[in-house]
């Protein structure tokens, strides 16, 4: 009987507040949250992914719960690097006789040469075989269904937690592009910085989150929302409750929101009169986690005056397009595609 080969293929999104992983032929298989939880005596991992997002801020002295990526890119490499084993070992049915996999990782489009060795490095430290890159805008367009590959133009706006990447796509390749710093987590900072400042009350990063989600907009709502958060008191670290209104957190988080919408005018500003045209007649598509607050679709039609639709589940766009990406593994290109530098020749 002979002996088969085989190597399990993956796609990454690998973002700074969840790792998604698709396996060639199943699909997503591995989404958890990209927190480590670590022993500082031992540098032993306790946990990852959701188990370890349920220790943050409730974590003893010895022990702390973090985030290895930071607005789209590695802060953290060791613990980069031990989260990725893990996720790796349960995404993959590895055997004797199988090779190590290869993976397709998404990264910013703004992000450098020198980030994007980090990535490769990281992946490689935790069981890659071959390593290969594409930016998420092109992988969240190929998630989300869109027919990149004619000449005909589509814009992405892809709001995740640590970046907004924008791009105008054409021919299966990236003809404009921008990331900003600006997308989940600065929601979440900036509803907990709102409660110290306005109400004296402290609150974690999780609850920061829940608001969001919950009454958090960057577009007037229709009517008013509330609920009740619980934190400690600022002054007297009790505990303390206070009602918030959507109104409220609309006044914090609508600055962050024009800053993303005219980021895609700038984009189109910078894309052909021809393809800017064709986004017109397509329309934008918003894909990612972030972009499921309230109002970023409605916001960006105002602002751009093109019509913007969210795609189907947008938090699962880029993965669903490293996976796609699988198809064609053996055309692309190993190693750092030195987006940042390619985007300036391109400017000359």
């Amino acid at each position: 009987m002979a002996i088969q080969f085989f190597s399990n293929d993956l796609g990454i999104d690998l973002g700074t507040s969840n790792v998604l992983i698709n396996v060639d032929g199943e699909g997503v298989v591995i989404r958890e949250p990209s927190v480590v939880a670590v022993d500082k005596n031992t540098g032993k991992v306790l946990q990852v992914g959701s188990a370890a997002r349920n220790m943050l801020g409730r974590t003893p002295g010895n022990l702390v719960a973090m985030h290895p990526l930071k607005e789209g890119v590695v802060s953290d490499h060791e613990m980069t690097v031990k989260m990725l084993q893990i996720l790796f070992n349960n995404a993959s049915k590895t055997t004797l006789f199988s090779p190590k996999p290869r993976v397709v990782i998404s990264v910013p489009s703004g992000i450098t040469e020198v980030e994007e060795r980090t990535v490769i490095n990281a992946a490689i430290e935790a069981g890659a075989r071959r390593v290969y890159l594409i930016e998420e805008p092109l992988a969240a367009a190929l998630g989300a269904g869109l027919d990149i590959s004619g000449p005909n133009g589509h814009m992405v706006v892809d709001v995740g937690g640590g970046t907004t990447d924008i791009a105008v796509l054409t021919m299966n390749d990236v003809a404009v592009s921008s990331s900003l710093k600006v997308a989940g987590d600065a929601f979440d900072e900036a509803i907990a910085r709102h409660l110290r400042r306005k109400h004296g009350v402290i609150i974690g990063q999780t609850t920061a989150e829940d608001v969001k989600i919950q009454i958090g907009c960057v577009y007037p709502r229709p009517e008013d929302v509330s609920m009740v958060v619980r934190g400690r008191d600022a002054k007297t670290g009790t505990p303390k409750d206070v009602r918030l209104l959507s109104s409220d957190i609309y006044t914090v988080l609508s600055r962050m929101g024009r800053q993303i919408a005219d980021e895609v005018v700038s984009v189109l500003e910078d894309a052909s009169p021809e393809l800017v045209g064709d986004i017109a007649d397509n329309g934008i598509t918003l894909t990612g986690g972030g972009s499921q607050i309230y109002g970023m679709d409605l916001l960006l039609t105002e602002r751009t005056g093109i019509p913007c639709t969210l795609a189907d589940d947008p938090a699962s766009c880029v993965a669903y397009g490293c996976g796609k990406s699988l198809s064609w593994i053996n055309r692309m290109s190993e190693g750092p595609i030195n987006i940042a530098r390619r985007r300036l020749m391109r400017e000359f």
